[in-house]
């Protein structure tokens, strides 16, 4: 259903970002090619290691 689709994922510093770990491995699972962008304060909240080994892309979380 989702192959072929290019999905941006932007985390912010919010509780429920640890969510986000379940919609990667979803969107993922579904066929989709996910990239994830967080800002510093999600970092608290989420692993950029765990969402880069999910995603199977590089996370993006400095803006250079």
């Amino acid at each position: 259903m989702m192959q072929g689709k290019k999905i941006l994922l932007g985390i912010t510093g919010s509780i429920a970002a640890y969510k986000s770990i379940y919609l990667v491995r979803l969107l993922v699972k579904a066929g989709a090619e996910v990239k994830v962008v967080i800002t510093p304060a999600a970092k608290d909240f989420v692993s950029p290691l765990t969402l880069s080994t999910l995603s199977r892309n590089t996370v993006v979380s400095d803006l250079f």
